[in-house]
């Protein structure tokens, strides 16, 4: 009886110290919030649906965004980070330094899906027809190479909204629709005649900004400031400048598999991406702004 108490005794003081600990391991990350999450030697975008205490540490429950259900799983702390623009750089780094697979003409990859976990296998057959849409988006990615000076510049971008609580004062000069014409000038003067195809991916580039700055392309900092410059007849490629449409080449490998193209256009769209951003990198000095000294973030 007395051995019976004192096993009792030790067993609550063990729970109490796991507790402790558990307690100790703060939780990083909350239920719904959009994180990336490592996998292999890539990054990808993804939800946390739940988080649990177990082994006395925060594990996650993850969705990998743009995936099928069937690739869901529990990991830890240590293979997630915050959705931030300076965590996708340092994602695009690391695919450069590890060298992850993509074929610049087809645009396909062959980095393998996140791992099916073992609760997950026996609804393989079932989730057939929705993986194979998965790989039909997946093989239309498009992998764009920032150039290095253009990824300081992200940088810096973001240092001076989000820690400096600065802004670009607008409207810019040029501005997007200035910027497009400069190019269209001078494809014009390098290949000695007027191409069609360039100024129609310039039209779908602007349109693509239009749509997509209010949804992804601003900080939260910047929506006041939004509001404040753009109504409902004027349109953000003729307020903004090279600093936001930037971005935007952060985020078209994510939005362009959901549009329906054939395939060797992916190709001549990534080859177009990638002249358009040399470019800009060679007019870095005269589109960009050097710092962000105009209006600050409003309280």
């Amino acid at each position: 009886m007395g051995s019976s108490k004192e096993d009792s005794a030790n067993g609550a003081d063990n729970s109490a110290a796991n507790r402790r600990r558990a307690d100790s391991n703060s939780k990083l990350f909350s239920d719904g919030e959009k994180v990336l999450a490592y996998h292999g030697p890539r990054i990808y975008e993804a939800k946390v649906q739940k988080s649990e205490i177990r082994k006395n540490e925060w594990k996650y429950f993850v969705h990998y965004l743009g995936w099928s259900k069937t690739w869901d799983e529990w990991v830890g702390v240590d293979r997630l980070m915050k959705n931030t623009e300076e965590n996708i750089l340092k994602q695009q780094a690391l695919d450069k330094k590890q060298g992850v697979d993509r074929n610049s003409k087809s645009g396909k990859s062959t980095q393998t899906k996140p791992k099916v976990s073992s609760g997950a296998k026996g609804k393989k057959r079932k989730n057939d027809s929705s993986t194979e849409k998965e790989n039909a988006t997946d093989e239309k990615l498009i992998n764009i190479q920032i150039p290095s000076a253009l990824k300081k510049q992200l940088v810096d971008d973001w240092e001076f909204v989000n820690e400096q609580d600065k802004l670009v004062e607008l409207p810019r000069s040029p501005n997007i629709d200035d910027i497009f014409e400069k190019y269209l000038e001078y494809r014009s003067k390098k290949d000695g005649m007027m191409t069609d195809s360039v100024g129609e991916i310039l039209k779908g580039l602007r349109c693509y900004f239009d749509r997509a700055l209010p949804i992804i392309l601003l900080y939260n900092k910047e929506r006041h400031q939004y509001h404040e410059a753009v109504s409902d007849d004027v349109s953000p490629s003729t307020v903004y400048g090279a600093e936001h449409l930037l971005r935007l080449f952060v985020k078209l490998p994510d939005l362009l598999p959901y549009v329906n193209i054939e395939e060797d256009l992916v190709s001549r769209l990534h080859q177009k991406f990638v002249d358009f951003l040399k470019f800009l990198q060679k007019n870095q000095n005269s589109f960009f702004v050097s710092s962000y000294d105009g209006a600050k973030v409003s309280d």
